[in-house]
């Protein structure tokens, strides 16, 4: 089994579908100093702007009767799109060995929507994951959790 200790170099991800923080562990394994490195965030749209939001109808083959289709939600494909990406670019990071390690942090529906993304070599680097709400607090607070959580 993994430590879920913070090494140096290792990398804590803190995300939610709108916005992920990469911090960096540029401190050692017994006093974690989390830095940031890169910020993503996802414009979220009102429905109107994404498309249609009247659910389209069919009319019944046998008959005058018309029923809707259910409507795709159109901001849960969003957040699944903004998720998987961010899977891909922290899988280009980790086969390009910078970091060795990821600890992510994000709401239990975000974890949710981000695994199937995770190839085996993002798992393999994967030395912990946290199903908590992180992603609006400063990243001093965030680290102060982190740690109490892995140490």
């Amino acid at each position: 089994m993994k430590s879920n200790k913070l090494t140096p170099g290792c990398w804590v991800v803190v995300c939610d579908g709108n916005k992920a923080l990469i911090l960096e562990n540029r401190g050692d394994e017994k006093f974690p100093n989390l830095r940031s490195i890169e910020v993503h965030t996802r414009e979220d749209w009102m429905t109107h702007e994404m498309g249609s939001d009247r659910p389209a109808r069919i009319q019944h083959s046998g008959g005058p009767s018309r029923s809707s289709i259910e409507q795709i939600d159109l901001h849960d494909q969003e957040e699944r799109k903004f998720l998987e990406s961010l899977a891909k670019r922290l899988h280009q990071s980790v086969a390009a060995k910078k970091p060795q390690h990821l600890f992510i942090v994000a709401p239990a529906r975000a974890l949710g929507m981000m695994r199937p993304a995770y190839s085996p070599m993002l798992r393999h680097a994967l030395i912990g994951e946290l199903d908590k709400d992180f992603v609006k607090m400063p990243i001093h607070e965030i680290e102060k959790h982190v740690v109490a959580l892995t140490q």
